[in-house]
């Protein structure tokens, strides 16, 4: 029971409070050679999260968390999987399984809202932060978890903040290799929404299909430059490149990244093979890496962090592969999902840096 406390307060913690934010960006693309990509980054600039590199091996018996304990629904995994962990090793942020299947939370402050939890469905109940684990370790195919998703109840494991009339909990991002990509969300006391993902971008609130909307306010941009125009005798001229994008959204808040994050996916070439692709999605996302000390006001005492970017990944959904780098270590570590055998590796929580700095001396 100590330890469930240790966990809830540190649930609460990290998703209850608006400031400093967990500020996500995904993508979602294809390649010219059919290979199906999603990437993200995570933020959260209060303390280290302490992830983890997870390894699942099928058979792994798993039983959620709920607010009474470790009573929740158990389950054998059926599928192996590998993911990135937020602040404990069950709670994975973000991963892939042998079959494809690609899901990570993104945090959905002030709209999600979760129905109350109910002792007598215990055994069908999967807390919020474990979703992404049961969905990795028990589906191949987007369609395979809808379904699934039908049968269970998400709850809260830990009670709302002072002020607030609900838990604060995430919204998910569900992909497969076929390319097809879906947003959960949980909205007003349980009521839940499932959302095709045919734009290839998920940040955080407000919802998604409002997100979406938004885009219509920016039907003014454009890639390249812009024409010089003449007003009398006055001619006016870009001062360089990339005119066409005046106005686009540079701050950190969810809607502008969305809209930053749209813009700089569907005006990227598309890469040939899965290898480029994989590389456009890490430089793409590097627009997004967020300084430490912009989420705190003066005064404010700054945690001793090398960035509110804890980590960014990609996945490659048809080839199963997870690509990763962290806020201490820029180099690109690559997990090959193919080369593992999922029926008789061990489940394990790595650190995932094995150096703590990411600075090379060269010698001559």
């Amino acid at each position: 029971m100590k330890k469930l406390l240790s966990l809830t307060l540190t649930c609460a913690l990290l998703l209850a409070y608006g400031a400093p934010a967990q500020a996500c960006t995904g993508i979602l693309f294809a390649t010219q050679d059919g290979a199906k990509l999603q990437a993200r980054t995570i933020e959260w600039g209060g303390f280290s999260l302490e992830s983890k590199l997870v390894i699942m091996p099928r058979g792994g018996q798993n039983t959620s968390l709920t607010p009474q304990g470790k009573n929740g629904l158990s389950w054998k995994n059926k599928y192996g999987a590998v993911g990135i962990s937020v602040v404990q090793d069950p709670f994975i942020g973000e991963g892939v399984n042998e079959k494809g299947l690609a899901a990570g939370i993104f945090y959905f402050s002030g709209y999600g809202s979760l129905a109350s939890y109910n002792p007598k469905r215990a055994k069908k109940s999967v807390a919020d932060v474990e979703l992404v684990r049961w969905l990795l370790t028990n589906f191949s195919t987007v369609e395979e978890a809808i379904k699934g998703l039908k049968k269970i109840d998400i709850i809260s494991i830990y009670p709302p903040q002072e002020g607030q009339q609900d838990s604060s909990t995430g919204h998910w991002r569900i992909s497969d290799a076929t390319g097809r990509s879906i947003v959960l969300e949980i909205e007003n006391n349980g009521q839940r929404h499932i959302y095709e993902n045919t734009v290839g971008v998920l940040t955080n609130s407000p919802s998604f299909p409002w997100q979406v909307t938004h885009l219509n306010n920016y039907v003014h941009l454009q890639a390249g430059g812009v024409t010089p125009q003449t007003y009398g005798k006055t001619k006016l001229s870009a001062f360089g490149a990339g005119a066409g994008m005046w106005g686009l959204p540079g701050d950190i808040t969810p809607p502008s990244r969305f809209v930053r994050a749209f813009f700089y996916l569907h005006t990227a070439p598309t890469a040939p093979t899965a290898q480029t692709g994989v590389l456009q999605a890490f430089h793409i996302l590097n627009n997004f890496d967020i300084p430490i000390g912009v989420e705190f006001a003066a005064g404010e005492k700054i945690p001793d962090l090398p960035s509110a970017t804890q980590w960014t990944s990609v996945t490659d959904m048809t080839h199963p592969a997870f690509y990763y780098r962290t806020m201490n270590n820029s180099q690109i570590r690559k997990v090959d999902l193919k080369k593992i055998d999922f029926s008789s590796v061990k489940a394990q929580a790595l650190p995932l840096d094995k150096e703590p700095e990411q600075i090379e001396e060269l010698t001559f």
